[in-house]
């Protein structure tokens, strides 16, 4: 049975030396209970309450400046990454390679060591959040995501494929709170009427001139601080897999605790926060824009931003372990070599994955497709009465490329990614808004007024678009 919420706190005084000991028998041999996510004394299976990620500013619009926590510090590389630490039951020294492991045993009395205190070279981070999600039930999900695409899966894969060789893994991440101004200028469109003439459909609409202004707490906004995942441009390695099956559940952190990390993998953060900066901003602004479209509703035909302003009043950066069970596959062809991911969210049970494809098969198959669209096509064509039966004919001749493009989209998943201008925590506060009309225009042929761009998404890659805010 868990003990009272004090013994955290009293166990945690024990790791002034890198050691977390029991509060039953002193043992040192602690790991977590994936049953409860409670930690648990292998010794007498005494388990306690983990201590809580709380010592971050948690009102984001108290946030002044750029704060940066102990674990998101610029990593020095050296002879910072060796720690020496003093075992605590024999007084022997250890010596632990922060660059390889976080937690070690005394060679002589077999207690455990473990880096509990922060490093301040940004080795180790912050805080992380336990696996809550069984490796069994984990399995079921990769066979599951994998069982849906096997038609076309490449038969060596499906014969090599196995569930049993998945990983766990902890991942390095930042995790920012902004605190920022957002204020934005455009032009909006509300349509009046939509009538066709010879066939030629019209719209009429009223314009009007669009002033926001607020002001936007962003929390907990997640990216990844492996440069390698960071490539999600890759053609040998499916990164975006990685970035897709976010969000976390970031509020439920804990402190930092190796013992965490028994029976799983864990990679180290190599990514300063000078590097990420201009992702963070970019998603940052996605996401301001797509905060102001709950005020403008009224705008169907969409609203073209034609000035937008973000001013950063505060960050705050925290580094963290998020759990991912991960599946890879590597694919060799042609002397080629591609890198296949599944994984699962650790925690939500989110996945997503790519999954080598028998190009041939989908080849062969979308040429038949192609040759029955362009018999329906003609068919259309020399039957066509109405404008409606020869844009179904027109659509027909593409048919093979669609079932192509489909298809290959849902084994490769190139395209995925985490929604983070819409799955992040935002509040927005002291919204001031304008809406003048301008003018009513008549036989427009677009659906949407031009150069709209309330919906744009520029920072779910390199934090690179066309899109750019002008920051004061």
């Amino acid at each position: 049975m868990p003990n009272n919420p004090n013994d955290s706190d009293a166990g945690q005084a024990e790791s002034g030396h890198g050691q977390l000991k029991c509060l039953k028998c002193g043992a040192t041999d602690i790991s977590l209970n994936a049953n409860t996510g409670l930690l648990r004394c292998n010794f007498c299976r005494h388990e306690f309450e983990p201590e809580k990620a709380a010592e971050f500013e948690t009102n984001i619009r108290k946030v002044k400046g750029q704060i940066i926590s102990s674990g998101a510090q610029d990593i020095i590389a050296g002879t910072d990454e060796i720690l020496t630490l003093k075992c605590q039951s024999c007084a022997a020294e250890v010596i632990i390679d922060t660059g390889e492991v976080l937690q070690a045993r005394c060679h002589w009395c077999r207690n455990t060591l473990s880096v509990q205190q922060q490093i301040p070279n940004g080795a180790v981070p912050d805080m992380m959040l336990p696996f809550g999600v069984k490796k069994d039930a984990a399995q079921l999900e990769i066979e599951k995501f994998v069982g849906k695409r096997k038609f076309f899966a490449h038969p060596k894969f499906k014969a090599e494929f196995t569930t049993e060789n998945i990983m766990g893994v902890y991942l390095p991440y930042m995790v920012i709170d902004v605190h920022a101004h957002v204020s934005l200028t455009g032009q909006g469109e509300k349509q009046v009427r939509q009538y066709t003439v010879d066939k030629q459909t019209y719209y009429d609409a009223d314009l009007y001139h669009v002033w926001r202004e607020f002001d936007l707490a962003v929390s907990d906004l997640t990216i990844e601080s492996s440069s390698d995942k960071l490539d999600n441009k890759s053609s040998k390695k499916t990164n975006n897999i990685i970035n897709s099956i976010m969000p976390f559940d970031i509020e439920n952190c804990v402190k930092w605790n190796a013992n965490y990390l028994k029976g799983y993998t864990s990679e180290k953060r190599d990514t300063n926060v000078a590097a990420l900066e201009r992702i963070v901003n970019t998603q940052t602004k996605d996401i301001a824009r797509h905060t102001a479209n709950s005020s403008l509703r009224f705008y169907d035909r969409g609203v073209c931003w034609e000035q937008e302003h973000l001013k950063v009043h505060g960050q705050q950066w925290k580094a963290a372990y998020l759990p991912v069970w991960l599946y890879s596959y590597q694919q060799v062809s042609g002397g080629k070599k591609t890198l296949h991911y599944v994984a699962v969210n650790a925690r939500t049970k989110e996945t997503m994955g790519s999954v080598p494809i028998h190009m041939p098969k989908l080849i062969s198959i979308s040429a038949v497709v192609e040759v029955l669209g362009i018999f329906l096509a003609i068919l259309c064509f020399i039957l066509a009465g109405d404008s409606d039966l020869e844009i179904a004919g027109a659509l027909f001749l593409f048919s093979g490329f669609a079932y192509f493009a489909f298809y290959y989209g849902k084994y490769r998943n190139r395209d995925a990614r985490h929604y983070h201008e819409t799955e992040t925590k935002t509040d927005l506060q002291n919204l001031r808004q304008e809406d003048t009309f301008v003018k009513r225009r008549t036989r427009l042929t677009n659906q949407r007024i031009v150069g709209v761009n309330n919906t744009d998404v520029d920072g779910h890659t390199t934090g690179s678009g066309p899109f750019r805010f002008l920051k004061k």
